[in-house]
């Protein structure tokens, strides 16, 4: 096996797969930005979920905001709902694995709030589970899936925005999640200071 040759084949995998994405995702990402913005000035928050490598995108999307992306500017409110292990496993273990975002959602999100919901399949039970109980909360949604959305994209309503990597290898949908994250704090920083020099 020439694993040299392999990991070149995978940064040429990925690399085509930003290409075909871009014309996909871009929109979607505006709008995103757009929403997320507005919800921040208005003295709202931003909540994230995920679950594995997307609980660890959750936590990077809030530490990004809360702390700095690429320039200085005062802390934007944004939490990640997989960092507390303590409430995660209590209502796993009170109630079920499909609560522990939905009930924090409910003690936490108010009108006017985003919810970022992440899943790889779009299918985990309990990010579909946050979307309901952000509706009920009278959140927005920005659902970041992959391959057609599976039953997150199927859960949003009218004024949700989906960013689906149009892509069916777990890898390669992760890989464009992590640069839709980092295109949406760009934005967000770039709607709020203005573009750099």
């Amino acid at each position: 096996m020439d694993l040299a040759s392999r990991m070149a084949q995978s940064f040429q995998d990925a690399a085509d797969n930003i290409l075909t994405a871009t014309e996909a995702l871009a929109v979607p990402l505006a709008n995103a930005t757009e929403l997320m913005v507005g919800s921040l000035l208005s003295g709202n928050k931003l909540l994230a979920c995920g679950n594995g490598g997307s609980a660890a995108d959750a936590q990077h999307f809030a530490s990004e905001l809360m702390g700095r992306f690429d320039r200085e500017r005062p802390e934007l409110a944004a939490l990640a709902l997989s960092a507390d292990s303590a409430v995660l496993s209590a209502i796993a273990n009170d109630y079920a694995w499909e609560e522990v975002f939905a009930k924090q959602i409910r003690a936490l999100g108010q009108p006017g709030d985003v919810l970022l919901a992440i899943s790889t399949s779009g299918n985990s039970a309990n990010v579909v589970a946050a979307v309901a109980a952000a509706h009920e909360r009278e959140m927005r949604v920005v659902a970041l899936a992959g391959h057609d959305g599976g039953q997150l994209a199927s859960a949003l309503q009218e004024h949700d925005i989906c960013i689906c990597v149009p892509h069916t290898r777990t890898a390669r949908i992760q890989e464009l999640h992590i640069l839709a994250i980092h295109c949406l704090c760009d934005g967000i920083d770039c709607s709020l200071l203005g573009e750099e020099a």
